[in-house]
């Protein structure tokens, strides 16, 4: 019964993916997970595997997916013993390897790249640089088309799909050690995403609204910063940055999306802790920067808030000329370089403010890696 359950499933899946024209959105959103585990599964980076799956196959919509489920265009070759289907394509009625589901296709496409000598030297390559891998195919003679490795690149930074390859680096196995093998079956990969594959037929719409001022969504847990992105036509990597990210993932709770860059004061002086926030999710409550909000309270990303702290929210740092004078204690005449010793709760951004310059043009000058400042540290003011 089971099994027939498991087979009722995944012909409901691909029947309802087939009742329209898929864009390449939704076909992300509909393979991601399964070119995720054939990263962990064999190596193949997911990025490239879901550019190549939107580029060979017309994302779901090509003749010979309708008639194959063959996404990768792999040809019969001498070795292959399971059904075929005729296709014109270099030349008229070529050979193509037929499958089951998708999700075969896609297990043939990672072992087909595994397992012969020609590709080996792709998986030396960092599973990150999808650049590499986009050219490492060409030269192995995986296409004819001069420009493929141009096409694949484009369409992996046109839908960020390289940070599905970042996301698995940390789970993937040493390769080394192993044969690779099959971990998990199409039912148990594909009919857990039911619920993805209806929002890629019918995308979720994130309805913009003024919140703090600034034009923002609300976006529930479980959502991904990618859908927002695609649907108001920011870069993923801008809108991270409005909301002091790094990279893209599910929400882990319900919160504000800014979809313009936060301000640097709250439109309140203080909060008062209550026990359960952070400091990200005060900093997206008052729309205000993070390392503002770290830097009027000399706090890091990482301190643990108490109930009944109080936060400030605007900055207390006063700008005297006088102390401007006294600040400036070294000085190099021969390239008007100015410097300043770091004093017991000074901040970056304290420090910014007394030399009327900005948090980036310290950064740059004195090539720091993070906004944490220890007392006694020389830091370059003027360039």
């Amino acid at each position: 019964m089971k099994k027939i359950i498991s087979i009722f499933i995944i012909c409901w899946i691909y029947n309802a993916v087939d009742a329209q024209r898929t864009t390449p959105r939704q076909y992300i959103e509909i393979y991601k997970d399964v070119a995720m585990n054939e990263m962990k599964r064999v190596g193949v980076p997911a990025a490239i595997t879901l550019a190549q799956g939107i580029f060979e196959s017309e994302s779901g919509n090509s003749i010979l997916v309708k008639k194959s489920n063959n996404h990768f265009g792999i040809k019969c070759k001498t070795e292959w013993t399971g059904e075929a289907v005729y296709h014109d394509d270099d030349e008229a009625g070529e050979c193509f390897r037929k499958y089951d589901s998708a999700y075969h296709s896609y297990q043939d496409h990672s072992d087909f790249l595994r397992s012969r000598p020609h590709y080996a030297s792709l998986f030396n390559l960092d599973p990150a640089d999808y650049r590499g891998w986009a050219y490492g195919l060409k030269k192995a003679g995986y296409a004819t088309n001069p420009r493929y490795p141009q096409l694949i690149i484009k369409i992996i930074e046109d839908n960020n799909l390289n940070e599905y390859s970042i996301a698995v680096l940390k789970e993937m196995p040493d390769f080394q050690q192993r044969n690779f093998e099959v971990k998990s079956t199409p039912t148990q990969i594909i009919s857990t995403s039911i619920n993805k594959i209806n929002k890629a037929i019918e995308p979720a719409k994130f309805k913009a609204k003024t919140y703090n001022g600034l034009k923002a969504v609300f976006a529930d847990s479980g959502i991904s910063l990618l859908a927002i992105a695609t649907q108001y036509n920011i870069p993923l990597i801008t809108l991270l940055d409005y909301n002091d990210l790094l990279i893209d993932g599910l929400l882990d709770s319900p919160i504000w999306i800014y979809l313009e860059r936060k301000r640097s004061e709250g439109s309140q002086e203080t909060f008062t802790v209550t026990g359960t926030e952070t400091l990200y999710e005060i900093s997206q409550k008052f729309a205000i920067q993070l390392s503002y909000l770290m830097a009027y309270n000399g706090l890091t990303e990482n301190d643990v808030l108490k109930k009944g702290q109080e936060l400030s929210l605007k900055s207390k740092v006063i700008i005297r000329e006088s102390s401007l004078s006294e600040a400036r204690i070294e000085s190099n005449t021969s390239t008007n370089t100015t410097y300043h010793i770091v004093k017991p709760k000074e901040t970056l951004l304290s420090i910014a403010k007394l030399y009327k310059v900005t948090m980036a043009d310290l950064r740059i000058w004195n090539k720091l890696q993070t906004d944490q400042l220890k007392v006694g540290m020389k830091l370059i003011t003027s360039n």
